[in-house]
């Protein structure tokens, strides 16, 4: 699958709702939005005049033809150029668990479907499972049944719930739960396939998930040295 990838964007807290306006207006219709806490030193934000640290992470599943467009809003518009205003990233998805997910997470947006190809040689691959809010052990015990290791989650809000009974059948909650796994490569069908199973969207836990490919890795004990360990 080309073409598709995760937005990334980190900016001053206070702009949630003329960011969401502003995703509307580029067909980014399904945002994740989570808070965080900027690390700048207080001389540093005293040079650049700013006062305010606490954070906003949207992400996003969106087209390079979208991001192309919106990139350009960023500069011209959200002036994101202006220091301390935020930054933006984009990262290539490798897989999405489901047609139906992808549509529901590129509502329009036009996207093209194709073989499988972007750094499709990576050992590792990040999978991100967004869910309703409360189901982050119904996610692990899925993954755990495909031998997946320990996970991270981070409370997120949901946009664009109104369009999951168009494309899912079902109604979203909008707090979310994002659950972020590092598994290898070879378990990773496996590992999406259980949680697809048995968290899915047509489950309580309402589960979308897709995978992130990861060029290295440090500080992961190998899961064949775990299985390995339990059977002596």
């Amino acid at each position: 699958m080309n073409n598709i990838y995760m937005l990334g964007i980190i900016t001053n807290r206070g702009m949630r709702e003329k960011f969401l306006q502003f995703f509307k207006e580029y067909h980014i219709e399904v945002t994740f939005t989570t808070l965080g806490r900027g690390t700048a030193s207080s001389s540093l934000l005293d040079y650049l005049g700013m006062e305010a640290t606490e954070k906003a992470v949207y992400f996003a599943v969106v087209t390079f033809d979208t991001w192309k467009n919106l990139k350009r809003g960023l500069y011209t518009r959200m002036r994101i150029d202006v220091p301390g205003r935020g930054i933006a990233f984009l990262v290539p998805l490798s897989s999405i668990g489901g047609k139906k997910i992808l549509q529901y997470l590129t509502v329009g947006q036009k996207i093209e479907i194709e073989e499988e190809s972007v750094l499709k040689n990576t050992e590792y691959e990040l999978l991100v499972t967004i869910a309703n809010s409360g189901y982050t052990e119904t996610i692990m015990d899925a993954a755990r049944s495909a031998h997946a290791p320990g996970g991270t989650f981070i409370h997120a809000k949901g946009s664009g719930v109104e369009h999951a009974k168009k494309f899912l059948g079902i109604c979203l909650a909008e707090e979310k739960e994002m659950v972020f796994i590092v598994v290898k490569t070879a378990q990773k069908n496996d590992i999406m396939r259980a949680i697809m199973e048995q968290a899915g969207v047509d489950t309580p836990a309402g589960a979308l998930v897709f995978s992130v490919p990861v060029t290295d890795t440090a500080g992961i004990r190998r899961m064949e040295e775990l299985l390995e360990e339990e059977e002596k």
